[in-house]
């Protein structure tokens, strides 16, 4: 089973970029995707095509906006995870997926706030508190769901935008970063407590153990994609027996920096589940 995660940065752009083509060549059986930031009945045909689509477009025109693309409909969609200040903003969509021959499966789909610069003259501490109380609502909520996926007998993944790189080899100017909102040591120390043995899996990190990035978002600047000045931030969380059925993973980062589709990259895992 070939599973993806994309941050497309508006999926009409993303499309006109040549999403659509990438879809098609790519063949997955699942896309978790973010920033959407479209109506449901404007997205493109061509962003859609084969697939069914479970999308939680939110409240917010023009912001945010999960889905998640299955070549099997879902058996359930559930949108939000009860944390009530942002469950109308569409940053989070779970499903159930009963697909012939492979493992019952939980997927989510995840758009984590940014946050706001956390000290200087433009901090905007009411906003970076915001971020931090979905951080922590989020996590009790993994732990949920995580244990009731296991008591229903399926396994449990969460993927998407984390805007958190957890660990040095996973942004490249990690030293200067310090200080910079996703890779501050909270962040990272939260990051990490999502994670373990028992619990969930960094699934590209287990397959590319001490490889620097992958990454999978760079600036639009000028020469920063060109000369992978990047940041890993986008991940698929799995609990272990669907961590352990891995057999490749990584970024499908673009030749150049005009094949672009988004500032992010897909990061795409196959499974022999």
């Amino acid at each position: 089973m070939r599973i993806a995660t994309h941050n497309v940065n508006g999926i009409r752009s993303a499309v006109r970029r040549g999403f659509g083509d990438w879809l098609a060549a790519r063949d997955c059986d699942v896309v978790a995707l973010q920033e959407v930031r479209c109506p449901a009945e404007l997205i493109p045909a061509e962003a859609v095509a084969g697939y069914h689509l479970s999308y939680h477009a939110g409240v917010l025109a023009g912001r945010n906006g999960v889905a998640l693309l299955t070549r099997t409909p879902p058996s359930a969609v559930r949108i939000g995870f009860g944390h009530r200040p942002t469950d109308e903003h569409g940053r989070y969509l779970e499903i159930d997926l009963d697909a012939p021959g492979h493992v019952p499966l939980t997927l989510g789909s995840l758009y984590l706030p940014k946050g706001a610069t956390h000290d200087g003259p433009d901090a905007d501490p009411a906003k970076y508190a915001r971020k931090v109380a979905f951080m922590r609502s989020f996590r009790a909520y993994l732990t949920r769901a995580r244990r009731e996926a296991g008591r229903r007998g399926r396994e449990f993944a969460v993927m998407g935008d984390f805007n958190i790189a957890h660990a040095e080899l996973d942004l490249k100017n990690w030293r200067t970063s310090k200080r910079m909102e996703g890779f501050l040591s909270h962040e990272r120390e939260w990051f990490g407590s999502l994670l373990g043995p028992r619990t969930l899996i960094d699934v590209v990190r287990h397959v590319v153990p001490g490889e620097q990035g992958p990454y999978s978002w760079w600036s639009w600047l000028d020469g920063r994609f060109d000369a992978d000045v990047g940041w890993r931030i986008d991940y698929q969380l799995a609990t272990p027996g669907l961590a352990r059925s891995a057999v490749a993973a990584g970024t499908d980062r673009e030749s150049h920096s005009s094949l672009r589709l988004s500032d992010h990259a897909p990061v795409v895992v196959d499974y022999d589940c």
